[in-house]
């Protein structure tokens, strides 16, 4: 079942350029670190390599292309990342599935969707057309994307329509990028807030990433002193491939991979609940791997904990937060659950307990007991790490980040600061206002829990 995955922006380019070269870094991998049977192992690389590429015969070569389509309004971003590929050795994109101009949409949201989207869609659209013939079985689309640009979340909501315009059956699944707290650029709030009401109404699933905790990432665990948006990327392309990279759940004797149906069938079972986040352990610095011994158990006691008290990583971990536990007002203080996916790849994997996962109090009182939790496996190692696992949640994670940039955006709304700068692309106050009222639902939902 291919992944075809649009690339939308800047920072989506660079992305799937790290994605694809950390899928490629995988399957490459020294079958003494993968610790599985070389039968086995043939059988996942080709498994990968039909998800995500297709081998093409370039001057008697076999050279895998990935299965993408490259979109931004500026040319630099998809030239570098075309180059990169070109130059592993290993992987490139194919010819003429790029799309680029010469000038960017200004990070204003409106000129993105309503000036360069209305303009690109239709050759954009052709070439994921091409992209889709080439595969045999479709299993949906990858879209990556940030929030607080102009291209990326304008031209990038666009073409999420267009896509579920053009294919109406198929599964998207949008990723996105959180922009830093602290602001990127004036009006960030405006184009979050305008990009997710947008593909709440078009995509499957939003997984959503915040900037600010994979910052804390790469300097708390991996011990990084200057971080750069690579590094930052890197730590989003691994987080993406644990989840996306092939496992089999045992179902009733059934054996079900983990195509993109199969995960949005179990994770996102009703369309007002569309954000998933991602949590993954270990994580730690390449030059102290040979020195870390990891147990099933313990592993697993600290993901659980960093679902219950929503952390984005293993240390610092707030242990006083239990499930059930509530404050002195009587709300909930933990983080509830509407569907967990468990993806345990590694050595052992079958002596792993994932009961506690499935535990009552983690999950809004109204999930029947069979829809809590979906444990998949690969008994082949990821990422040089022998042990790992990920945790794919709809949950309340990102309500207090969204919560307080609608708060945001609303404040300047209400002054109309810079609202003139979109109205004159072709906004009205009434899209503004349709999308508040779109989010302030998604907020009430998920406050539901």
């Amino acid at each position: 079942m291919s992944v075809v995955t649009v690339q939308l922006g800047q920072c989506g380019n660079q992305i799937g350029g790290q994605l694809f070269s950390t899928i490629i870094d995988d399957i490459h991998a020294k079958l003494s670190s993968v610790h599985v049977p070389p039968n086995k192992n043939k059988d996942y690389m080709k498994e990968v390599i039909d998800r995500f590429f297709i081998e093409k015969d370039e001057k008697g070569t076999s050279v895998l292309q990935a299965k993408a389509v490259m979109v931004d309004m500026e040319p630099k971003a998809i030239a570098q990342t075309c180059v990169e590929a070109r130059r592993s050795g290993t992987w490139m994109y194919p010819e003429k599935q790029q799309f680029c101009q010469k000038r960017g949409s200004g990070n204003n949201w409106a000129h993105g969707f309503c000036v360069h989207g209305p303009r690109v869609q239709a050759d954009i659209m052709e070439m994921v057309r091409r992209e889709v013939e080439k595969s045999d079985r479709l299993a949906g689309f990858l879209s990556l994307m940030s929030l607080a640009g102009g291209t990326g979340s304008g031209v990038g909501a666009r073409i999420t329509e267009s896509l579920r315009d053009e294919f109406p059956h198929s599964f998207i699944v949008n990723q996105v990028v959180w922009p830093y707290q602290t602001g990127e650029v004036i009006v960030q709030n405006y184009n979050a807030v305008l990009t997710l009401s947008h593909l709440y109404q078009t995509s499957d699933a939003v997984v959503v990433l915040e900037n600010d905790s994979l910052q804390k990432i790469c300097s708390q665990l991996l011990n990084m002193k200057k971080i750069s948006f690579r590094d930052i990327n890197k730590v989003i392309a691994h987080k993406l491939a644990s989840f996306l990279l092939p496992a089999t759940s045992e179902d009733g004797g059934y054996s079900n991979s983990n195509d993109l149906g199969f995960l949005l069938q179990h994770l996102v079972p009703h369309p007002e609940y569309k954000l998933l986040s991602l949590r993954n352990i270990p994580q730690i610095a390449e030059k102290s791997m040979e020195f870390s011994v990891y147990q099933w158990h313990g592993l697993l006691k600290h993901l659980r904990q960093m679902l219950i008290a929503n952390a984005a990583m293993e240390e610092g971990i707030d242990w006083d937060v239990q499930a059930g536990s509530e404050t002195p007002r009587g709300t909930t203080r933990y983080n509830r659950s509407l569907a967990n996916t468990l993806i345990l790849r590694g050595k052992d994997i079958d002596t792993a307990n994932c009961a506690p996962f499935s535990e009552r109090k983690l999950y809004a009182d109204w999930v029947p007991a069979d829809c809590r939790l979906c444990v998949m496996k690969q008994p082949r190692a990821f990422g040089q790490y022998e042990k790992s696992a990920v945790l794919v949640s709809n949950s309340s994670s990102s309500l207090g980040s969204m919560d307080q940039m609608v708060g945001k955006a609303w404040n300047m709304f209400a002054s109309r600061a810079y609202v003139h700068q979109y109205v004159k692309h072709g906004l009205t106050e009434e899209d503004f206002l349709n999308s508040f009222v779109t989010l302030e639902q998604v907020i009430a939902s998920y406050k539901n829990l």
